[in-house]
C-alpha cells in the first residue's frame, strides 16, 4: 500500500476539528456514560463494562496487526517500534483493563461511536507509520524519541496504577462512589485521565507528526473535561473532599 498524504492530511485536521467541537460540546453537557448515565431515564440498550471496553478499544489492537500483515514495505525498526507502543497501550486497554473494570454498563450509542473513532484512529496512526514516514538510523539517537518515550512510559504507569487504585474503592457489584486516595489523586481528581493524557503528549513528541498530534489534542479534549466533571461532581458528594487537589493537571487545573 502507498501513502495516501490526502488522507493522512484530511483525517488530521479533522480529528482537530473534531476534537475543539467536543471540547465545546462538554463545556455545556456530561457524555452520558457512567456515572453520569441517568437511572431514571427511559430504558435503552447497554453493554456490560467488560464486553463493551473489550469490544469498542479492540480495533486499536486489530487493525494494527492487520496493516502489519499485509504491508508490503520493507520493515523498519522505527517505524515498528512506534507502531507497538502505540499497541501496549490498546493491549493493555482492552485485555486488561477491559477485563477488570467494574463500571456501569454502557450505552449502545457510545460502544458504537467509541469502535467507529478506535478504527478510523488506528487506521490513522498505523498507515502514516507503515506507510508514509522513514526515520533515518541516526533518529534512535534523537532527544524528542527518547523524551517522548519516556513521557508515554511514565503516563501509562500513573493510568495503570489510577486505574488500579479506582478497581479497589468498590466490592463486585457496588455502585457506590468513594474519594480515592494514593498515588497520582493526591494530586488530581482525574488521575487515571491525566495519565492517558500524558501517554499521548508523549506519543505525539517522539512521533513528531500530525496524525500523533491530533490524536493527542483529541485525548485531552475529550477526557479533559471528563476529569473536571468528575472533580466537580466529588465535591458535591463529599463535604470533606481535599480542597487544594485540582481536576486533571497538579497545581494548574
Amino acid at each position: 500500500m502507498e501513502c495516501s498524504d490526502g488522507v493522512v492530511h484530511y483525517l488530521s485536521w479533522g480529528f482537530i476539528v473534531c476534537a475543539l467541537a467536543y471540547l465545546l460540546k462538554q463545556t455545556r453537557e456530561h457524555t452520558p456514560y457512567g456515572r453520569y448515565v441517568d437511572a431514571g431515564g427511559p430504558p435503552g440498550v447497554t453493554f456490560p463494562a467488560k464486553l463493551a471496553w473489550v469490544i469498542q478499544e479492540a480495533p486499536c489492537v486489530l487493525v494494527p496487526a492487520l496493516l502489519l500483515l499485509t504491508t508490503d514495505t520493507q520493515p523498519g525498526l522505527g517505524r515498528h517500534m512506534l507502531l507497538w507502543t502505540f499497541c501496549l497501550h490498546y493491549v493493555q486497554r482492552t485485555f486488561v483493563y477491559g477485563l477488570l473494570t467494574r463500571g456501569r454498563p454502557t450505552p449502545l450509542h457510545i460502544v458504537v461511536s467509541s469502535i467507529i473513532f478506535c478504527s478510523v484512529n488506528a487506521f490513522l496512526q498505523s498507515h502514516y507509520l507503515l506507510h508514509c514516514v522513514h526515520y533515518q538510523h541516526s533518529w534512535m539517537t534523537y532527544t524528542r524519541l527518547t523524551a517522548g518515550s519516556l513521557v508515554f512510559l511514565v503516563g501509562m504507569a500513573i493510568n495503570i496504577h489510577s486505574d488500579h487504585i479506582l478497581r479497589r474503592l468498590r466490592k463486585p457489584g457496588e455502585i457506590v462512589y468513594r474519594i480515592p486516595q494514593g498515588g497520582m489523586f493526591e494530586y488530581v481528581s482525574g488521575a487515571n485521565f491525566f495519565g492517558e493524557m500524558v501517554e499521548w503528549v508523549g506519543y505525539a513528541i517522539a512521533t513528531w507528526s500530525l496524525p500523533t498530534f491530533s490524536f493527542a489534542l483529541f485525548t485531552i479534549c475529550s477526557i479533559g473535561p471528563r476529569a473536571y466533571h468528575h472533580h466537580r461532581d466529588y465535591h458535591h458528594k463529599f463535604e470533606d473532599y481535599p480542597k487544594a487537589r485540582k481536576a486533571v493537571v497538579p497545581f494548574l487545573l
